[in-house]
């Protein structure tokens, strides 16, 4: 008994000198504190919804931007591989004037016979060339050229025309008969830069996602703190209650200084409690706002966030294997995996092509036509009366052809682990969806569990209180029960959020979150 007046007495003590300390820090400080200090801004409110939140968090996010863009660019490969079998047009100008020395006269030519007489071969070339070349789906490609030509010598000739107007038009086509041969070898690059936008397009779904995901796991942190706070008043409430009630009756004598004490250290530590809780709140409202990505002046601001979405209790129904189901159907890292493989077939297949010979038909035809004039010219040209035509084929292999078959045993490696990822990811994807749905049910009957938990723990405090009123117990086990009150109500509010951010991760790992929002991605 005097050991714990001793104890008393002490903390007494204690009590005067802090009070004696913080009235001689006044004194000192008096002189500075003539002037209050300013009162702190009230942070300005805005209200936001769980909606709004992940609509401006799609509009603004960086890293989904950066993937939009290069989702976008993945087109571009896809033109340039189809931009190979474009036709190519190409036009050739040229004039030419040629003035040489005869070594003897040329007969029809001059009209001399003095053989010591240098004669002059003075002659003028105006050449236009036409010219489209192609390559074609099956593996050929074709050229089409058409040459006109105005030539004039002068001087005393004997030339049928001169000036004269010649022309030729020719058309080549090659056509691969093995190596190279048909439209799908020759779509293969094309294939392979769609499957590699379609292969953007998921990793793109799969940030849009990720994205969606963290912004319902910080919300509903958000709402969890927010709730978290009123638990902490409300046991700083219940405490300060507690604390006048024992000051009353230490006041009238029915009550002992101790108990007093006892409640006001309790309202202290609840004091303590509830500015972590305002902490926690802010700083969670903090990561929830850069999840938005404002702009840098916006960030810098005191903004309270009002939560308009509160957290769900009803048990959704799940079904095991349709959420498997529905992952492997939706699932990005699924859809690109697969999208991998279809890539790893193309490519060997195309690499088994060209272990084949180089086997090609040639084939060319042409027209010709001399003319005094232009029309002249032309008229003759497509005339029919000159042609020319010929026909053949064209074989070649590379002895041994060793750099088209380990070029084809790297494709068939690459095709196996192909198989392989995909088979790992589809794995990985269905013990996922199968460990979202044991934590949603947990979390579910955690609910039930915790709300239990705070009705008992709420009785007993009634009942505690009940009997310290009658003088059957003590200010220390009341206190106990309120602390174990306020904890079952936070275990509580804790299960709650973990079920919604458990709902919110089983509808990431089945690639449903979309479809919740009605967000189509263009």
């Amino acid at each position: 008994m005097s050991r714990f007046r001793n104890n008393q007495a002490a903390r007494q003590w204690r009590s005067c000198a802090a009070v004696l300390v913080l009235c001689l820090g006044v004194g000192l400080t008096g002189s500075w504190a003539e002037t209050p200090p300013a009162r702190p801004t009230e942070p300005r409110k805005e209200a936001l919804s769980l909606v709004d939140a992940v609509l401006q968090a799609l509009q603004r996010n960086l890293d989904i931007t950066i993937s939009r863009q290069t989702k976008e660019s993945r087109i571009t490969d896809i033109i340039a591989e189809q931009a190979k079998f474009d036709p190519t047009v190409s036009a050739n100008g040229q004039y030419n004037r040629q003035v040489s020395p005869l070594n003897r006269p040329v007969f029809g030519f001059s009209g001399t016979s003095d053989l010591t007489k240098i004669q002059t071969f003075d002659q003028n070339q105006s050449t236009v060339t036409f010219d489209m070349t192609q390559n074609l789906l099956t593996g050929a490609n074709y050229d089409i050229n058409f040459s006109p030509q105005r030539t004039f010598v002068a001087g005393n000739t004997g030339f049928l025309f001169n000036p004269g107007y010649t022309s030729g038009l020719a058309f080549t086509l090659t056509q691969p008969l093995l190596k190279n041969f048909g439209v799908d070898i020759n779509k293969t690059f094309i294939a392979v830069a769609q499957n590699n936008a379609k292969v953007e397009e998921h990793v793109f779904k799969d940030r849009v996602l990720t994205v969606i995901a963290t912004v319902e796991q910080t919300y509903w942190e958000v709402v969890f703190t927010n709730e978290n706070l009123k638990v902490a008043q409300s046991a700083l409430k219940a405490a300060e209650e507690l604390l006048a009630s024992n000051r009353a009756k230490a006041k009238a004598g029915v009550m002992a200084i101790v108990d007093v004490l006892q409640a006001d250290a309790a309202v202290a530590a609840r004091i303590e409690q509830v500015i972590i809780a305002e902490k926690a709140i802010r700083d969670q409202e903090d990561q929830l706002r850069r999840l938005l990505n404002p702009a840098e002046e916006d960030l810098r601001q005191d903004i309270h966030l009002i939560l308009l979405d509160q957290p769900v209790k009803a048990l959704e129904p799940l079904s095991l294997e349709e959420a498997i189901d529905v992952a492997l159907k939706l699932r990005p890292e699924v859809l690109q995996a697969g999208k991998n493989t279809e890539t790893a077939d193309l490519n060997t297949k195309f690499a088994k092509n060209q272990l084949l010979p180089n086997l090609a038909f040639q084939g060319t035809s042409g027209l010709a036509g001399l003319g005094k004039d232009g029309p002249d010219m032309f008229s003759r040209n497509f005339g029919g009366d000159y042609y020319n035509y010929g026909a053949g084929l064209v074989l070649s292999y590379p002895l041994g052809n060793r750099s088209a078959m380990s070029q084809f045993n790297k494709r068939q490696l690459e095709g196996r682990n192909a198989q392989a990822s995909l088979q790992s990811v589809r794995q990985q994807v269905i013990v996922g969806v199968r460990e979202a749905v044991r934590r949603v049910q947990t979390d579910f009957k955690r609910i039930e569990t915790t709300r239990s938990a705070r009705i008992m723990a709420e009785k007993q405090l009634q009942a505690e209180q009940e009997r310290l009123n009658v003088g059957l117990s003590t200010t220390r086990f009341v206190l106990d029960f309120q602390r174990d009150l306020a904890t079952a109500r936070g275990n509580e509010l804790r299960a709650v959020v973990d079920y919604n951010k458990s709902l919110s991760n089983l509808a990431r790992t089945k690639a449903t979150t979309l479809e919740r929002y009605k967000i189509e991605l263009q």
